[in-house]
């Protein structure tokens, strides 16, 4: 089976689309990432949803997860408020990393390769030029997985 075959349409955002609405775009639709594209509809990044929780978590509940213990429960639930004023740009790595993007005759086996070596949940599908879709780790899985 190729990317092709297995690439479903995916939402998009941009660099300046608001990290709260990705949050709930992620949320929403039960994503594992989303593609982030630049003006000219191409995909310029992954943003994985564990990294908008970086943004979100203040460092030092990630620098000592004993200390997010004692912020009252109040508080600790209304910690994705962090996001009101930023957008996607800053939940990005400051690093650019190799863009997990495939061509559409890339086989699973390619897939899998790519995601493994990114650390990367899903893999943009891009052909002559435009983004046809996006392959999810669970779909590859679950393809992979059929007898």
């Amino acid at each position: 089976m190729r990317a092709q075959d297995l690439a479903a349409e995916f939402p998009t955002v941009t660099l300046d689309t608001p990290a709260l609405e990705a949050a709930r775009l992620l949320a929403d639709r039960d994503l594992p990432g989303l593609i982030v594209v630049g003006p000219d509809g191409l995909p310029c990044s992954i943003l994985p949803g564990t990294q908008v929780l970086r943004l979100a978590v203040p460092a030092y509940c990630q620098d000592d997860p004993a200390l997010a213990r004692v912020v009252d429960e109040a508080h600790a639930d209304r910690f994705l408020r962090r996001l009101d004023d930023r957008t996607v740009r800053q939940c990005l790595p400051e690093e650019p990393r190799e863009l997990p993007v495939a061509e559409p005759k890339a086989t699973m086996l390619e897939l899998a390769a790519l995601m493994a070596r990114m650390h990367s949940p899903l893999v943009a599908v891009v052909d002559d030029g435009r983004l046809i879709g996006a392959v999810t780790l669970q779909s590859l899985l679950e393809h992979a997985l059929r007898p």
